[in-house]
């Protein structure tokens, strides 16, 4: 059984920085991909980086390009959401997410972690 382990999330200042976890295990499948996605109150949850396992490509959505970086540490099936110069906006549950096609469309994805909170103060 897919498992996904999200961690990492807490408050912070605006302009701080944060790192994400997306712990995976029970795939029975060499290639996947891992996507992160947030959800703010009263908002549609969206779609916010991915990161294919086997190639480390990885794409952005444009209002976290630059600041964010995903990674991924395959000894350990770990993905990484590092977060830089968090701003308020940046508030919400993230989500991270796996599936077979890098996509931004959440419902091409098949397993879902458990969310974490991030809170960015003004």
């Amino acid at each position: 059984e897919v498992q996904l382990q999200a961690s990492g999330g807490g408050l912070v200042q605006a302009g701080g920085s944060l790192r994400l976890s997306c712990a995976a295990s029970g795939f029975t499948f060499d290639d996947y991909v891992i996507g992160w996605f947030r959800q703010a109150p009263g908002k549609e949850r969206e779609w916010v980086s991915d990161i294919r396992k086997s190639d480390r490509s990885a794409y952005y959505a444009e209002s976290v390009k630059g600041r964010f970086t995903i990674s991924t540490d395959n000894a350990k099936n770990t993905v990484y959401l590092q977060m830089n110069r968090l701003k308020p906006e940046d508030t919400a549950v993230y989500y991270c997410a796996a599936g077979g096609t890098m996509t931004t469309r959440r419902g091409e994805y098949d397993y879902w972690g458990q969310g974490t909170q991030v809170t960015v103060s003004s």
